[in-house]
């Protein structure tokens, strides 16, 4: 197969950061459509299950790559309970279909990176991502540092808005800590598969079944008629649905590009679109967002800043 020239591939990192943004505006339509954020998360997880599963019926690797998996747990190489990375996954979904709408998704993106940056610190740390415990430098910590003050410039001039709750920022904070971890956890599950379809096909399943098991004990839980209640499917708008379509095809583009251009420049390329994207739904989208103003703005580059410093380091060490 013709590989892609490097311009196209750096051309669809940025897509693909457009497209987490469009993602969440998706995910956090079809929550107030429905009035109830948990089934929305299912819907859009589940009909990523859905369409990975599909593919993985055609696709012999995907198999082979879970059959991989599964034989690491029997024989004691990999640890079952990280078999559940995708419950992270789920609960990053859960928390996103809820608060979007509330703070808009250019806010929730600049918190969830920052969460992501603070809790990669930790995860190295620990040695969860494998090869043990890693020494975190004084250029890294100071890159999350601003990654999280990014957020405060982000949101200070809604702080004296009746309407607005930092609550709803810190959620988006451990929003982005959960990716982190999944993230990890996955690359340790990914070095059994060797494939990273099949572990984002197990993402998908045991994201769906916690989605499943957290919506029942909702509404058992809660019975009754001004208890938790399933809501009847919106005949539209139609790209309210596409949240599970842009997590696998995001999940293709990553498959291909960091294997061409390598996980550092697909990461600051990705996040720079996924920041410009979120201004932009944002900008034409104010009505949660409260619109773009200059506080956003450069909260926006001082994200993109602490990124850049961040990558930059890993780049010297590889």
């Amino acid at each position: 197969m013709k590989v892609p020239s490097k311009a196209r591939l750096e051309g669809l990192a940025i897509l693909s950061g457009v497209m987490i943004a469009l993602q969440a505006r998706a995910n956090g339509e079809l929550s107030v459509e429905l009035g109830n954020s948990l089934q929305a998360a299912l819907i859009s997880f589940s009909s990523g299950l859905l369409i990975i599963s599909t593919v993985a019926i055609f696709t012999p690797r995907i198999k082979k790559g879970m059959r991989e998996i599964f034989v690491a747990v029997k024989a004691g190489s990999l640890p079952k309970w990280r078999l559940f990375a995708g419950m992270l996954g789920g609960s990053f979904v859960a928390i996103q279909t809820n608060i979007v709408p509330l703070i808009g998704v250019a806010i929730y993106s600049v918190a969830s990176i920052a969460g992501q940056a603070v809790v990669s610190l930790l995860v190295d740390r620990i040695g969860i991502t494998g090869g043990g415990p890693k020494t975190i430098t004084a250029r890294r910590i100071g890159a999350a540092a601003v990654t999280v003050l990014a957020v405060f410039v982000s949101v200070i001039d809604r702080l004296d808005d009746r309407n607005f709750s930092f609550f709803t920022v810190l959620l988006a904070l451990l929003a982005g800590a959960f990716v982190g971890v999944q993230r990890a956890l996955n690359g340790q599950i990914n070095e059994f598969a060797k494939e990273s379809f099949a572990t984002s096909l197990l993402n998908f399943i045991m994201g769906t079944l916690f989605l499943l098991l957290f919506l029942f004990v909702a509404i058992l839980i809660s019975p009754g008629e001004n208890g938790f209640s399933l809501s009847s499917l919106p005949t539209g708008p139609w790209w309210i649905f596409t949240g599970g379509v842009i997590g696998v095809i995001y999940i293709a583009f990553t498959a291909l590009i960091v294997q061409h251009l390598g996980v550092l420049i697909f990461t600051v390329l990705s996040v720079g679109g996924q920041l410009l994207g979120s201004l932009i739904v944002d900008f034409f989208h104010p009505e949660t967002s409260n619109g773009v103003g200059a506080a956003l703005i450069t909260g926006i580059c001082l994200t993109y800043l602490g990124v850049i410093v961040s990558g930059e380091r890993r780049s010297q060490r590889a």
